[in-house]
C-alpha cells in the first residue's frame, strides 16, 4: 500500500536508533492529511534526549519521546473533524496513549507492520480501547 510506504519513509525522520516509527493519517476519501514520526516535541533538542531504554526512569528516552501516532495528530494544522472516519498507517502497532488520542479523534481503522510488544500490558490495553471504541486495526505486510 503506497500509504505504509510514506509512513516507513516518515519513520526515518526519527533520530531514535533503536526504535524508528513512522504514522500517516489519510482522511476517509484517501487525502493525506497528516504524517508523524517518534520523536522529540517541536523546539526540543533531538541530541539532549537520552538514548537508554533500561535505567531511571528520566534518564530514558521514553519521558521526552512523542509516538508517531500522536504526533501525527498534533501536527495536522485543519480541523480534527476531518480525522472522522479517518484511517492511520503505523509502521508499529499503537500503545495505549496513542490508543485514546486515535479514538478520540475519530480514527476508525488502523494499519501497522509490527507488534513486537503484543503481551505487554500496555498494549493488551490498547486493544481492549480499540476494540470498546469500534476501531478496527489490521496488522498485514505492505
Amino acid at each position: 500500500m503506497k500509504y505504509m510506504e510514506i509512513a516507513k519513509i516518515v519513520a526515518d525522520s526519527s533520530k531514535d536508533i533503536n526504535t524508528k516509527v513512522g504514522a500517516v493519517i489519510v482522511s476517509k476519501d484517501g487525502r493525506i492529511l497528516s504524517c508523524g514520526y517518534n520523536g522529540a516535541p517541536r523546539k526540543f533538542n533531538d541530541n539532549l534526549v537520552p538514548l537508554a531504554r533500561e535505567g531511571n526512569w528520566k534518564d530514558t528516552k521514553y519521558p521526552y519521546i512523542c509516538h508517531a501516532e500522536l504526533n501525527a495528530i498534533l501536527n495536522y494544522r485543519g480541523s480534527l473533524t476531518d480525522f472522522d472516519k479517518a484511517i492511520i498507517y503505523c509502521t508499529l502497532f499503537p500503545c495505549n496513549e496513542c490508543a485514546k488520542a486515535l479514538s478520540q479523534v475519530g480514527i476508525k481503522k488502523i494499519y501497522y507492520l509490527e507488534d513486537k510488544h503484543h503481551d505487554d500490558d500496555i498494549y493488551c490495553v490498547s486493544r481492549f480501547i480499540l476494540d470498546e471504541c469500534g476501531v478496527e486495526y489490521e496488522k498485514g505486510v505492505y
